[in-house]
């Protein structure tokens, strides 16, 4: 695999460093690092500044150490809610002159690394391993899920986490599946999910909606990689390591998420911590969406720290 070709397409990049406002000297981080295009505008976007980069794939980091070679980037293998322990971690204090961070980054998109590498399981077009897993070296997959949680904790969670009005009709064919032989696939989930919705959602595909098995593959990729508690963490990190007048960046891309950030954003406004610099969420340009799809549901909001 020449995995330098599997660049993930940076979402908003201008909206990005206009909002976080990069400044020579200063430290600024990338919780979810991915590949490096955020990073790599930010590093270019002023002659000198550090910058920390944080992420959970290390295949993801393989390319972007060397992406980002030339440029003063510390890399972490961890999850974006440890942020606070990393940054004041004595391996990057040492010497610099810390005094908090100047700007924090969360894209909480999946990439198109995670999409397109194989056996990761993210992409219910593909016939490979339900995995799911971000961190490979955590033990909990979505095979996991899918084969051994009840039949009302599975509907818990489509409902909860994928929005999907139909939780119940899926984890009935879900269970009912497993019963036969256990789900391994996610060709064979997205089938056993298209066949349960089949009357309802038929005409809705034809009229090119999403895929009936949409819903459910987001639903298992937050439950197995604890995102919504993770991102909720993270934001309650992150501001704790901004300096005064540091910005804090947030692209989410459905509505749980950009809930939790909205929610948390207004709620440290309240107590005095952050002034909202978005009182909206930017959106992406129209010119954005048609040459890079994957942004059309994007969401950008922006808090100072006070």
């Amino acid at each position: 695999m020449k995995t330098i070709q599997i660049l993930h397409v940076p979402v908003m990049l201008q909206e990005v460093i206009e909002m976080l406002s990069p400044k020579e000297g200063g430290i600024y981080v990338d919780a979810t690092v991915g590949t490096g295009g955020h990073a790599e505008g930010i590093l270019r976007s002023v002659r000198r500044c550090t910058l920390i980069g944080i992420d959970r794939d290390e295949e993801a980091l393989k390319i972007v150490r060397e992406r980002l070679k030339d440029y003063n980037i510390h890399l972490f293998r961890d999850n974006f809610s440890n942020m606070k322990a990393i940054v004041m971690g004595d391996s990057f204090r040492k010497g610099s002159g810390y005094k908090g961070v100047d700007g924090i980054l969360l894209d909480l998109g999946v990439s198109s690394l995670q999409l397109k590498i194989e056996r990761r399981g993210f992409s219910f077009l593909k016939d490979e391993p339900l995995n799911m897993r971000m961190d490979t070296r955590q033990r909990l997959s979505a095979e996991d899920v899918v084969n051994k949680y009840p039949e009302e904790e599975l509907a818990r969670i489509l409902w909860e986490y994928g929005e999907e009005r139909l939780s119940r009709k899926i984890a009935r064919a879900i269970v009912d599946a497993r019963k036969r032989k256990p789900i391994s696939s996610c060709r064979e989930l997205a089938g056993i999910v298209e066949r349960a919705v089949r009357p309802h959602r038929f005409a809705e595909r034809n009229r090119g909606r999403i895929h009936p098995a949409t819903k459910t593959f987001q639903a298992l990729r937050i439950e197995v990689n604890k995102e919504l508690e993770e991102l909720e963490m993270a934001i309650n990190a992150g501001v704790s390591i901004l300096r005064e007048g540091g910005r804090f960046c947030v692209l989410s891309y459905h509505s749980l998420e950009d809930r939790i950030v909205k929610n948390s954003f207004r709620r440290m406004a309240r107590e005095g911590l952050l002034n909202i610099i978005t009182k909206k969420p930017l959106l992406p340009t129209r010119e954005e969406v048609l040459s890079n799809p994957s942004s059309r549901s994007a969401r950008l909001r922006v808090a100072e720290k006070l």
